[in-house]
């Protein structure tokens, strides 16, 4: 579109999405001429959509095209709050959009126009045609998925074998990933065990409110408190706007040395943000003095515990202060891990990247919000789900994601043994300065507190060191895969500070996180192979590098 090099075009789920990052770009570059910015709807082309009777779906897709100027502004929301399209989907809608499967809406004769999903209500004003459907749980179109062209199943499922297995051709069967989407759901609610099929289809299904419940100390908690996002930050992102929905625009506040996205999050979607980087019990103090003399807080986000130093905030204390002072506690449990930790007790709203562990095999996202029934804001809080939440994962990913996830429970249990494991040979070694994990933190109390009675610490930790050269040498001859994400099935490294925090080393070092921290995610290898690499790796150090 356009002249090449002069625009770009960034590409959504949804036209609500691509609505958000218009309004994102007048509101940071109120003085730029938007003349040029528009938004294009993709839709299936009337002639090309798979016939009613046949179940399958071709998705729909947004780009908001914008001057190159704007780039800078445009990578910052796709950034920041995760609302953009997976890497499989835009695959699978490149080749519809090349073999004319799916087309520009405003492109197609009016006769033959298909029919647009409103999204929530405040941007039905740039949708011209409207599908009506009716919602299903927690917001969900009864039965499909994506807000795309979908017809709901009434039959029986296949095998479950070959629907995860298949690759599947141009057009998707709605009715597949509907239940693998359930099946997550209900996955993360407790109420699948490690083995356990996918379920009935969904208009077989026993009624989710009487038959999922957890008995985990959370009275009236079930599956329809479990929503699905694309991605972990798309649920943090929308955590966050729901409650300035829910409860105005406040300022929030981000306790613990944050994830750095979710950070920014907080201070370029809110008024204004009151960031505690060290999240120990003096920054709580200053929080609870704050209080007492009056300001109000939205809400306050934590990490359980922390990322790359593992600290463990006091949710108690901060449970008993929001309570008090009537804001919003928001924990992130993607490193914790919610069976090895249980913060739901603590929290109103409980977020996790299921990218990470509850994946593993490092070939899908997706992010999980969670909804504490018992929370003073439950109430207003599932009423701007039922008028604002979009289900968004692309069906495939859902595919994806549930295959993967059906041996959560086993691979958690080894992470988390491999994990001690590790941490052990790392602190025998001189040249080894820290080394951060829950167990030997001096917030490993607030991490019991919470911790599951067969549940562990995880398998994320890291090493400060001595020196630097130290630290250098170490890494290079570490034989494991190197990259800054976390997580994965297989042992991950990274020089996790440098790379994240590389033109603001002296602020990180201010709050701990040393220049020389090497971040090691942990995964499924043989403890034995893992220790004979990790002492391989710590005996390449010269001895005069010790202490």
């Amino acid at each position: 579109y356009g002249t090449p090099g002069s625009e770009k075009a960034m590409l959504f789920p949804t036209h609500s999405c691509g609505a958000r990052c218009v309004d994102f770009f007048r509101r940071q570059q109120p003085e730029a001429d938007f003349s040029n910015v528009r938004i294009l709807d993709f839709v299936p082309h009337p002639e090309k959509a798979p016939p009613a009777q046949s179940k399958r779906v071709l998705p729909r897709l947004t780009a908001v095209v914008y001057p190159e100027e704007l780039w800078p502004t445009a990578k910052a929301f796709w950034q920041h709050t995760g609302e953009g399209i997976s890497s499989r989907q835009a695959e699978f809608c490149r080749k519809a959009f090349d073999d004319g499967s799916i087309v520009e809406s405003g492109s197609v004769s009016p006769s033959g126009t298909p029919r647009l999903s409103k999204g929530p209500r405040r941007y039905q004003k740039h949708v011209s045609i409207d599908l009506s459907v009716p919602r299903g749980t927690n917001g969900h179109v009864a039965g499909h998925a994506n807000g795309d062209d979908r017809i709901a199943d009434d039959g029986g499922a296949p095998d479950s074998a070959q629907f995860v297995e298949e690759r599947y051709g141009r057009n998707l069967d709605v009715a597949f990933a509907a239940q693998a989407r359930l099946a997550i759901r209900k996955r993360i609610a407790g109420s699948l065990s490690a083995n356990e099929e996918l379920p009935l289809p969904l208009d077989k299904a026993p009624d989710a409110g009487a038959t999922n419940e957890r008995s985990r100390d959370v009275p009236g908690f079930s599956v329809d408190d479990v929503y699905l996002y694309p991605m972990g930050m798309n649920a943090i992102f929308h955590a966050h706007r729901s409650l300035m929905l829910a409860k105005g625009e406040l300022p929030s506040v981000m306790f613990g040395f944050p994830y750095v996205d979710t950070l920014k999050v907080l201070e370029k979607f809110g008024p204004s943000t009151q960031f505690y980087g060290f999240g120990n019990a003096e920054e709580l103090d200053d929080l609870e003095r704050r209080l007492e003399a009056g300001e109000k807080y939205l809400s306050l986000f934590c990490e359980f515990p922390g990322n790359p130093l593992l600290r463990t905030p006091d949710l108690k204390r901060i449970r008993a202060l929001a309570d008090k002072y009537d804001f919003a506690v928001v924990v992130d449990e993607t490193i914790g891990n919610f069976l090895n930790v249980h913060v739901l007790p603590y929290a109103d709203v409980v977020v996790s990247s299921l990218t990470k562990v509850f994946s593993g095999d490092s070939n899908v996202m997706g992010g999980s919000t969670i909804l504490n029934p018992q929370s003073q804001y439950y109430t207003a809080m599932k009423h701007v789900f039922e008028s604002e939440y979009e289900d968004k994962h692309f069906a495939e990913d859902s595919i994806y994601l549930e295959r993967n996830s059906r041996d959560f429970i086993t691979r958690t249990h080894r992470i988390n043994h491999n994990g001690e494991a590790v941490a052990d040979i790392l602190r025998s070694h001189p040249a080894v300065k820290q080394v951060n994990y829950p167990k030997y933190s001096p917030t490993r109390h607030y991490y019991d507190a919470c911790k599951l009675p067969n549940g562990g610490y995880g398998g994320l930790l890291s090493a400060t060191f001595h020196r630097m050269e130290d630290a250098q040498v170490f890494y290079d001859h570490l034989q494991t895969e190197k990259g800054p994400s976390l997580g994965t099935n297989f042992t991950l490294s990274s020089p996790f500070v440098i790379l994240a925090h590389y033109n603001e080393l002296e602020w990180a070092a201010k709050y701990g996180c040393d220049a020389t921290l090497v971040r090691f995610s942990i995964g499924l290898e043989d403890t034995e192979v893992l220790r004979r690499v990790f002492e391989s790796a710590l005996s390449a150090i010269p001895k005069a590098g010790g202490v």
